[in-house]
């Protein structure tokens, strides 16, 4: 197995974690916040405990990566408490089409057409998904969403930058960030069933420290554009566990938009791994 297919797998996995973030939240009985600065506090303690050395060079571009982690939690945290769930995912998953201008300007990778076909096809696939759900007001929350989607974007582009390095150094920094803006407000209204520390422990270890150590692998042998694009599944498979373990159930354009999402990445796929896609 070559290391860009682990990438694949590991990028695929990732995305798999990172969607029951939605379940998993809604099991917990605490402000949003609150959930980010735990969360983010226990995979600390799991980037601890699995990778016994971090390398700190203090790069621009490993405290650049770092920062912007910290941003994306925080900003899309504050989002989903300012806007609704599906305004907050659809403006955040249009940060494939800042990876790749950014990935051209600041990595020198290329962009074909068929990436751009892809993106497109991609984010239109998600807007179908929750068009019933979009709401047009909340608006502070609608900008702080389209901000984490940049803030994604560059998180993406500047642990790529770090192929050669150690990204994994990164995300602890950036949770360490994440844990002490946020764990003050941890302090309000802390839950008391076993059920809500079950799930935070669930987000910290799986959803959040597992899923960014797979992740922090796979960036250094995928492009910045394909470790944005895998990810797209991750809204799509979120209300396929709402389903299942609470019995909501997706509208019809949800299963179209899907549906959509799904077959782009499966055709992309099939195209980056022609040697004709490769060479270019």
């Amino acid at each position: 197995m070559t290391a860009r297919t682990k990438a694949f797998i590991f990028l695929l996995i990732a995305a798999i974690l990172w969607s029951f973030g939605g379940l998993l939240i809604k099991s917990i009985a605490w402000t949003p916040m609150a959930i980010a600065g735990v969360r983010s506090a226990i995979s600390v303690l799991v980037l601890l405990a699995v990778i016994r050395r971090h390398h700190f060079t203090f790069s621009f571009s490993q405290i650049a990566g770092a920062v912007f982690y910290a941003a994306t939690m925080i900003t899309f945290v504050s989002a989903n408490k300012l806007t609704t769930a599906a305004n907050a995912i659809i403006l955040q998953y249009t940060a494939p089409i800042y990876v790749a201008l950014l990935g051209i300007w600041l990595l020198k990778e290329k962009v074909q057409l068929y990436d751009w076909i892809v993106i497109l096809a991609g984010i239109s696939g998600i807007c179908l998904f929750f068009i019933d759900k979009v709401s047009v007001g909340n608006q502070w929350g609608n900008v702080l969403a389209l901000i984490s989607g940049i803030t994604f974007a560059c998180m993406i582009v500047f642990l790529r930058m770090q192929k050669n390095s150690y990204p994994l150094s990164s995300v602890f920094m950036g949770n360490v960030i994440t844990a002490v803006l946020m764990i003050p407000f941890a302090f309000y209204a802390v839950p008391r069933d076993a059920g809500s520390w079950m799930a935070l422990l669930a987000l910290g270890i799986f959803q959040l420290g597992l899923s960014y150590i797979l992740y922090s692998i796979a960036i250094k042998h995928a492009t910045a554009l394909e470790a944005v694009m895998i990810p797209l599944l991750e809204p799509v498979l979120n209300p396929l566990w709402v389903l299942l373990f609470l019995g909501e159930r997706p509208t019809t354009w949800a299963f179209i938009g899907g549906s959509i999402v799904i077959f782009s990445l499966i055709i992309h796929a099939k195209i980056k791994s022609t040697p004709m896609a490769s060479d270019s």
